[in-house]
């Protein structure tokens, strides 16, 4: 099994939007893929309850078979469409990915 595990911080301003209501539709966007992606085993996409600059304004946490099945979900046209508005909206990534 292959964790993934990524942390984003937002840009604030875009399309009008706080950095926290980026965050909120980068986490629908991102809800919306478990269904439609086979691949993925397990996948939570959470938000702070706290603020600080230490703070990410988004996580994912999921989990995969292998790497082959991670990177089906990254090459997945659902998942480029998501990639595709994270790049107007994301300030910063971190990711690291781990077998258990």
């Amino acid at each position: 099994m292959l964790k993934h595990i990524v942390l984003w911080k937002m840009k604030d301003g875009v399309e009008g939007r706080t950095r926290q209501e980026s965050a909120l539709k980068f986490k629908q966007m991102l809800e919306a893929l478990p269904p439609q992606i086979p691949e993925i085993i397990q996948f939570e996409v959470g938000l702070p309850i706290e603020e600080g600059d230490a703070v990410s304004d988004i996580c994912l946490y999921s989990s995969f078979k292998d790497l082959a099945a991670l990177k089906a979900y990254q090459e997945h046209p659902e998942h480029l469409k998501v990639i595709a508005y994270a790049k107007t909206v994301v300030a910063e990534r971190r990711v690291v990915d781990y077998n258990f």
